[in-house]
């Protein structure tokens, strides 16, 4: 598991903010990605919430450079088999199973899986995962709930995500157990459907600027 935890390191490291998008026309992916890119944020989660999201993965794996395409709502193993088919380098799931679980350990692509208890890091621990999505972050007790996890699940690191947005990125980013946050904000739907990348790009670098 530590390669894979080496992997996904690197991957959450790129940036601080994870952009986690749900696209519902796969026209839009590539320069939505391409935007992002451009911004500083490569590391792009899409998620499996619209029939357009694996075509839209496809798209932004083969045709933008930079970007490193992840999955996102991954709930099962046959939607996890499918986004590493599309070119997923890491898949994100708002929870864990065991069949999630056992899926992952045939794959190379990590798993980010999500927890918001104690006793689900806990379970995680013992599967391996050393680093894992608290979701949903501000509605399960946010970066005062997080920050408390610190000592007790030293060695633990977390993508938050849920609620994050520019004003609160800092609260989380701030804490010695959390890697990156995840957002989407940086890619809001009005400036999707208005094809204003120019807009979405300036938001990228913003988020990206939280990095100092």
């Amino acid at each position: 598991m530590s390669a894979k935890t080496d992997k996904l390191l690197s991957i959450l490291r790129l940036q601080p903010v994870v952009p986690v998008l749900v696209i519902d026309d796969v026209a839009t992916a590539v320069p939505l990605a391409r935007a992002l890119v451009a911004g500083g944020l490569r590391a792009i989660e899409i998620t499996l919430r619209t029939p357009a999201a694996l075509e839209a993965i496809r798209a932004v794996a083969n045709e933008v450079e930079g970007a490193v395409a992840g999955a996102g709502t991954i709930l099962n193993a046959a939607q996890f088999e499918a986004a590493v088919e599309a070119g997923s380098r890491f898949i994100v799931s708002p929870g864990t199973t065991q069949e999630l679980i056992d899926v992952a350990n045939d794959h190379d692509a990590p798993l980010l899986p999500g927890a918001a208890t104690a006793s689900e890091v806990m379970g995680l621990r013992e599967e391996g995962y050393d680093v894992m999505k608290f979701f949903p972050a501000e509605q399960a007790g946010g970066a005062a709930y997080l920050k408390s996890l610190s000592s007790p699940l030293a060695g633990t690191f977390f993508c938050p995500t849920g609620g994050i947005s520019l004003s609160n990125a800092r609260d989380y980013l701030s804490l010695p157990n959390v890697v990156c946050v995840g957002g989407s904000w940086v890619a809001p739907k009005d400036l999707v459907a208005k094809g204003d990348w120019a807009g979405i790009t300036k938001l990228a670098a913003e988020a990206f600027a939280l990095k100092g």
